[in-house]
């Protein structure tokens, strides 16, 4: 197995990138200095799946991404340049929009209990029959036909089509008749009805019953020829929280794997939540160091300034105070709505655990009050002992007329039966879609804060902090992934970069929204402040607006609207209101704003070309196993998914990547971007033990300017080590002074740096360690 010191993440789908584009790219990801290709999942999707999460045969690599063969292919690529390859799987859900799509899943709605499938998803088998909510509405069930046009009579609604059981087909054409025998109820998609467990609100992923040992062997026949033969080196594993007992499953397939083998799991921590040691897996995917990464170029003097902005714009600060009502506003919404279907399902656990006769109601009120306060998506790792007791201690507080009711909850709860078990599904899945799919789309003091995992409450990382965090990094979790973007990032790296650069020119942002405010006025201030942020993240530098551009901030606007459901909503969308807004947005693209708008980004982005290059060289060369996401080794715009999943060209970094040959300037080319990244990733390469499960220490300047140099010390576990990145950050803050009389004190010996060549010895003014790049790399 090589060596794992970094990743580069490849989007797969059938239509635009298959398995044997991704093997067309190996040499130039190897270029790059890039250990491991990390590949989307590549298991059998839905048809014309472009993600590859919905998968439907977890048996087989998907033909549509070239099959089996054409993964082959790619592993060889890798492994004739030394390399290996990392790969996504989904143990959580399957794939049910088209139920044909899913043999299991027909199956089981062929034939109900006497499925032989029944035992692989988590159906309430509770009900008669298992509720589909598929239907404009109830009334629909009239619209049903019988389809007798192939050797299987299926009942029809419009393009969709459901199986019928032999056993109660009586050959007429009576659909209704026909689908009153059936396993399954067809039900309108608006009344809360869902006869499963379902990946968040996502009707159409049904959710795995991973628990059951049989069913995990059934769905891992596939993963588990991939470590017989010698194919992958590691797994990175989706949502592991859904899962009934995460610990478990991981424990599982860990055996699967082998000891060596690398396991990252996608488990968001949220506030101080760490990672519990005891899970068999080597970290996270990243969002935790995303948020310390972005979080130490973010300008504490800017917090007041923006605070008084955004309550301005939204009437409120955006504060810690603020975030933590509103957050419990929200979940407890989403769990009386949204998701109120798994809430009652977990209601009816409790009644069955406890064997009482409980009033549902007031139950389900407990219930709510609980998953509404709880901090982590789940209560029940190790480290989170003790979490659940004082959630129910402050509610019996707050609501002392739901204390009986907490009481059967607790009965419930204590007993590790199936309500156990539910009460951590329904957190987390109230927790992701309340904050990270509506909060974060409603709040707007500093958009860069607002990433998965992330505390928009918490303005930045002080230096200090920042070195606290990657020490213990370094040292708990030395081969954890790292990342800056994802396919799940709310907004790339560069463009969190340029939005934070706003906390360094607060008062100037502030006066600037003032006056285009005047000119081009948005539909209301909370959406305002919203878009104006992400419009400057990725407003072009040279002022010019493609239709391309134009198309992907339209509709970008529009999935933010409606996921913060404030004024329009994917259920009940408003065509006024968000015709408004369109308007709006063409009015700040065509109209005499524009101008103001390229010379305020023109103003920035030098500095936010800083700061993200900072935050990449300090990703590279920071403790863990950096991620490269598809594209981000040059300067990129891409905002939340689909929007950064578009295609990436890789014939001009190819070109870009072989044709720079010198120190290049840092500019709208990105080529600095590209060559600080291919210079220490093959660093990475070349010096593994200086990386993963080396030494770690802060690198400290000293004078006027010295809290604006950022960096650290890396190198084999017990040296003094051998490799110092450091980097500017708040830039645009020091530009009338500059460095001054700021040095820094290299250890003993001479230090090269790996992006200049120059060489360095002793204490050395920091204006001549960054003569040519905001950031070094030196080496001993």
């Amino acid at each position: 197995m090589a060596a794992i010191t970094s990743t580069y993440r490849l989007q797969l789908r059938g239509d635009r990138f298959t398995l044997a584009d991704a093997a067309a790219v190996v040499d130039y990801i190897h270029d790059l200095g890039v250990s491991h290709v990390y590949l989307s999942p590549i298991l059998t999707a839905a048809e014309g799946s472009t993600h590859g999460y919905d998968v439907t045969d977890p048996r087989s690599v998907s033909e549509a991404l070239g099959g089996r063969a054409q993964f082959e292919n790619v592993v060889q690529e890798c492994r004739a340049r030394g390399m290996g390859v990392v790969v996504d799987i989904v143990p959580n859900h399957l794939g049910v929009a088209v139920p044909r799509d899913n043999p299991f899943w027909w199956d089981v709605l062929k034939f109900g209990r006497a499925s032989e499938y029944r035992d692989w998803f988590d159906i309430d088998w509770a009900a008669a029959t298992i509720a589909l909510p598929v239907l404009g509405s109830d009334d629909d069930v009239a619209e049903l036909t019988v389809d007798r046009s192939t050797d299987e009579a299926m009942i029809a609604y419009y393009d969709h089509r459901f199986p019928i059981d032999p056993s109660t087909d009586d050959g007429s054409d009576d659909a209704a008749s026909l689908h009153d025998r059936q396993a399954y109820r067809l039900v309108g998609w608006k009344t809360g009805q869902i006869g499963y467990r379902r990946f968040f609100t996502v009707s159409d992923l049904a959710g795995v019953r991973q628990e059951d040992p049989a069913v995990f062997d059934a769905t891992h026949t596939e993963v588990r020829s991939w470590f017989g033969d010698g194919l992958v080196d590691g797994l990175r594993v989706d949502h592991p929280d859904g899962l009934a007992a995460p610990a478990d499953y991981l424990a599982r397939l860990r055996s699967v794997m082998g000891a060596d083998s690398w396991l990252v799991v996608e488990k968001i921590l949220t506030g101080t939540e760490p990672l519990d040691p005891a899970l068999p897996v080597d970290g996270t995917t990243g969002y935790d160091a995303l948020s310390d990464l972005g979080g130490v170029f973010v300008d504490p003097a800017g917090v007041a300034t923006l605070g008084e902005l955004s309550t301005t714009f939204t009437g409120n600060a955006g504060d810690r105070e603020w975030l933590h009502a509103a957050e419990l506003d929200i979940k407890r919404t989403t769990a009386q709505t949204g998701l109120s279907a798994e809430v009652d399902r977990l209601v009816a656990a409790v009644a069955r655990d406890t064997g009482l006769s409980l009033d549902r109601s007031v139950t389900r009120d407990a219930v709510v009050e609980i998953v509404a306060r709880m901090p982590a998506y789940r209560s029940d790792y190790g480290p989170l002992a003790g979490t659940l007791a004082g959630i129910v201690a402050t509610v019996v507080e707050d609501r002392p007329e739901l204390s009986a009711a907490l009481t059967d909850v607790a009965a419930a709860i204590s007993v590790g039966g199936e309500a156990s078990v539910r009460l951590q599904q329904v957190a987390g899945a109230v927790m992701a879609k309340s904050v990270e799919d509506c909060l974060f789309y409603r709040t707007s003091r500093l958009l860069s804060l607002q990433e998965v995992g992330g505390d928009p409450a918490q303005f930045g990382r002080s230096v200090a902090e920042f070195h606290v965090r990657l020490a213990e990094r370094a040292r708990l979790w030395p081969a954890a992934m790292t990342t800056l973007s994802t396919h799940d990032t709310k907004r790339g790296e560069d463009v969190r970069a340029r939005i934070a650069v706003l906390s360094q020119i607060a008062e100037l942002w502030s006066r600037c929204l003032a006056d285009w405010e005047g000119v081009a006025p948005s539909p209301n201030g909370t959406t305002g402040l919203f878009l104006w942020q992400n419009i400057i993240g990725t407003w072009p530098t040279d002022g010019t607006i493609t239709d391309e551009y134009r198309t992907r901030l339209h509709d970008y606007a529009e999935k933010a609207v409606r996921e913060a459901g404030l004024f329009t909503s994917w259920n009940d969308s408003d065509e006024e209101f968000e015709s408004s807004m369109h308007a709006w947005i063409d009015a700040v693209l065509d109209g005499p704003v524009a101008a103001s708008v390229t010379q305020f980004v023109s103003h920035l982005a030098p500095h936010a070309w800083s700061d993200s290059l900072g935050q990449k060289l300090l990703h590279l060369a920071g403790p863990g196993i950096p991620d490269i996401y598809q594209g981000t080794e040059l300067w990129e715009d891409s905002l939340v998914d689909p929007d950064n999943r578009r295609d990436v060209d890789y014939d001009s970094r190819r070109t870009l990547l072989q044709s720079t040959t010198s120190v290049p300037t840092l500019d709208a080319s990105g080529a600095a971007k590209l060559w600080a990244t291919r210079h220490a990733a093959t660093l990475r390469r070349d010096r593994p033990a200086s990386f993963v499960g080396g030494t770690y220490a802060p690198v400290v300047a000293s004078g006027d300017a010295a809290e604006h140099l950022v960096g650290f010390l890396r190198g084999p576990h017990g040296s003094s080590g051998d490799v110092i990145a450091v980097a500017s950050r708040l830039t645009l803050s020091m530009q009338e002074n500059g460095w001054g009389d700021t040095t820094v004190a290299l250890p003993e010996g001479e230090w090269t740096d790996v992006l200049t060549s120059r060489t360095h010895s002793g204490t050395v003014d920091v204006a001549t360690v960054f003569g040519s790049l905001p950031v070094a790399l030196l080496v001993r």
